[in-house]
């Protein structure tokens, strides 16, 4: 017994020794691969809005709710590029919650259960009552005020997940919208139009200058006369940083090695069909032949009208003789084989009513009624309908559906409008039948009352293969992506690109630490991190992002401030090259031109405008000008009038001007006075509306996401 505890404890020792050695080398692995701190995920915030942490439990709930409420939607879960786009959403929402609520709390602005149970009981359109199925009286097209008092009862009574469903889809939502409408209220009640402002604008509109004028375009000078120099784009960007902020982030370039199927690829899979058509063909049961042959086009056994089939060469389908088996052909990423198995006359719409023993809520998706007595109940109402009871009065009765109103009558509808068991009934079945059909909702008694205009449909047994690519296909990509992965930085990887062939692309726009696509690469989320964990002109290990194993290297950091003069330099160029084109004018015209001296040294004209009333102080163009706000301040410039302007800079040329004369237009009457002050006064609120920017510009906001994602 020593002998064998001894060996316990010793191996206890080895074990436990081993599993640490692992557990460093897969931390120092992952380091190596991509630099990364292998505690990231530790943190529990994931930022902070003026100290006020965003836990990361709150965040993660948040987010799963709006992913529930996609999947009910969609019937999909978001995944991938989607679901970042919802955690990036979530988090511009968390921002914008703790701002602003935190500034109407200030304000004392709330939103009280009071104000919840007056939405939820009117007839807003905000009320998201009015949205759910049911909860209208048909017959008024108002809220039912029975069915919505009962709902807020019962919203009270919720606990846990069904409660937070509820904050998340109604309470929430009304809260924010609330909240924001009163805020906004008080801004714009607080827009103010005073009498001297209006004055002011009037005379300045009222206003107009005639003036002459000798013009010197920039293009004048050629580009290639005029350097800008690194030195020149930075003092520019010195003068003017606001205009070349620059964020954290990184520039990087890559090469992409595709895994999509080639041509051999293709070749495989149709050559697979053609191996089966013949089997297609004699084959009798052809929807255990295409569930036993892995279709990637489900078998439908129903009869279709041909608007409802989707196929690109359906017409020439339809052409082939029953049971010959056309194919295969190219579409939607697929081979396909088709047969036709039958036709037959459909009418394209039925008129018809029903009654519905419903089992479940399609609001709550909560169980109302089991499925045996659902059923129980609907085939003793079939017996009674049967057997001539008043259709009409058993609706009203017993339906939980909204049309018990109308005695059950579901008017008339076109072919696929309703669910898949419900259509197939009403529009295979001859007119004056009457059955019990289950779909989701629950067991309905069906009455078919027409139909009309018969049309033929088909029935087209479909084996599609999707063209995938092979092993061979995909390994060969991963190779070439692990060959350049193996290049030592940036420099060897661009020429590993060019020796075989592969183009390297450069990302033109900075990447954030927080983004999950970078260009034209969607859920690239990996990719950046690793980005913001390498070294300048690191290379990467092949990310396999979509159809493609990518490879990357960073071509330059980012810090932020303002951008360096290469960043700038697009930016700034054009701007600083006409200041220097400009100053190269003025010398040449002397320290006091006239208009006669620069016409004459650039042999130019002397020109006049602003006779017809055009320019006046208000103006945004010039006649034949364009944009030149310089010129117009000039116009109105009364010592201009004595003696010529000096020579200035505009958009598009140096000018120099002398104002002819300065006159008024006739004033306005009262009324048109009164209707300007009142669009002014609009138009001053409306100003307002981007008020949330201004809250977020003076924030402190903690963004800590990359972190943990």
């Amino acid at each position: 017994m020593q002998i064998i505890q001894s060996i316990r404890d010793k191996g206890a020792a080895i074990v436990i020794a081993v599993i640490a050695l692992s557990l460093i080398g897969f931390i120092l692995m992952d380091a190596k691969q991509g630099n990364s701190n292998p505690f990231r995920s530790m943190s529990t915030k994931v930022g902070k809005v003026n100290g006020d942490p965003i836990e990361l439990a709150e965040f993660n709930k948040r987010v799963k709710q709006v992913e529930d409420q996609e999947e009910q939607r969609s019937g999909q879960r978001p995944s991938g590029t989607r679901s970042n786009q919802l955690r990036e959403q979530m988090w511009n929402q968390l921002v914008a919650e703790r701002i602003f609520f935190a500034e109407a709390e200030k304000l004392g602005i709330n939103f009280n259960s009071k104000e919840l149970s007056a939405i939820l009981l009117s007839n807003d359109p905000s009320n998201p009552f009015l949205q759910e199925q049911g909860m209208v009286d048909p017959a008024t097209g108002r809220l039912d005020m029975a069915k919505a008092q009962e709902a807020l009862v019962n919203i009270k009574k919720f606990k846990g997940e069904q409660r937070d469903a509820v904050d998340a889809q109604i309470i929430e939502p009304l809260k924010l919208s609330s909240i924001v409408s009163k805020y906004s209220g008080l801004i714009s009640a607080a827009a103010y139009y005073p009498t001297w402002m209006q004055e002011k604008e009037t005379a300045e509109t009222k206003a107009f200058a005639t003036i002459a004028y000798v013009a010197i375009p920039y293009s004048d000078i050629s580009d290639s006369a005029v350097t800008v120099t690194d030195a020149d784009v930075n003092a520019y960007v010195q003068k003017n940083k606001e205009l070349f902020k620059q964020e954290d982030g990184r520039r990087i370039s890559y090469v992409a090695f595709s895994q999509l199927p080639n041509a051999q690829d293709s070749s495989r899979v149709r050559e697979a069909l053609n191996q089966l058509k013949a089997s297609f063909v004699a084959d009798t049961n052809a929807k255990a032949f295409i569930g036993r042959n892995s279709s990637t086009i489900e078998f439908d056994d129903t009869y279709k009208p041909k608007s409802k089939i989707t196929s690109s060469v359906l017409d020439t389908i339809l052409k082939q003789p029953q049971g010959v088996v056309y194919g295969p052909y190219a579409d939607q990423g697929s081979f396909v084989l088709a047969k036709v198995l039958g036709s037959k006359s459909l009418p394209d719409s039925v008129k018809a009513r029903h009654i519905l023993i419903g089992t479940m809520d399609p609001q709550t998706r909560q169980q109302v009624r089991d499925d045996s007595s659902a059923k129980k109940l609907a085939d003793s109402i079939l017996v009674a309908v049967k057997g001539g009871a008043d259709f009409a009065a058993l609706a009203a009765k017993y339906s939980s559906d909204g049309s018990k109103d109308k005695g059950g009558d579901l008017g008339t509808f076109g072919f696929g409008q309703m669910v898949p068991e419900f259509n197939d009934f009403t529009f295979n079945k001859p007119v004056g039948s009457k059955e019990v059909v289950k779909t989701q909702f629950g067991y309905h008694v069906i009455d078919i009352i027409a139909q009309t205009n018969f049309n033929p449909a088909y029935k087209i047994a479909f084996l599609g293969k999707e063209i995938t690519a092979s092993d061979a296909t995909i390994n060969n990509a991963s190779l070439q992506a692990t060959k350049a992965a193996g290049e030592k930085d940036a420099k060897a990887l661009a020429a590993y690109a060019q020796k075989n062939g592969v183009s390297m692309t450069q990302v033109p726009t900075l990447i954030k630490e927080n983004d999950f696509s970078i260009g034209g690469l969607q859920d690239a989320r990996p990719l950046v991190k690793w980005a913001f964990d390498a070294k300048l002109g690191d290379v990467s290990e092949p990310f396999s992002i979509g159809d493609q194993f990518v490879v990357a290297t960073v071509d330059k950091i980012e810090k932020e401030g303002v951008q360096d003069a290469a960043t700038a330099r697009s930016g700034a160029e054009v701007i600083i090259r006409k200041q220097k084109k400009a100053a190269m004018i003025k010398t040449k015209l002397g320290a006091s031109p006239t208009l006669e001296s620069a016409a004459a040294a650039y042999g130019k004209t002397i020109q006049q405008i602003g006779a017809d009333s055009s320019l006046t102080m208000n103006s945004q163009v010039v006649n034949g000008l364009g944009m030149e706000h310089k010129l117009i301040g000039a116009s109105f410039n009364k010592d201009y009038q004595a003696k010529p302007s000096p020579a200035f800079e505009g958009t598009n040329a140096v000018y120099i001007i002398k104002v002819l004369s300065i006159q008024n237009k006739p004033a306005d009457s009262p009324q048109m006075m009164a209707e300007q002050a009142a669009n002014r006064l609009n138009s001053l609120r409306s100003q307002f509306g981007n008020w949330y920017e201004g809250l977020k510009k003076q924030a402190t906001i903690k963004d800590k996401r990359s972190e943990i994602f």
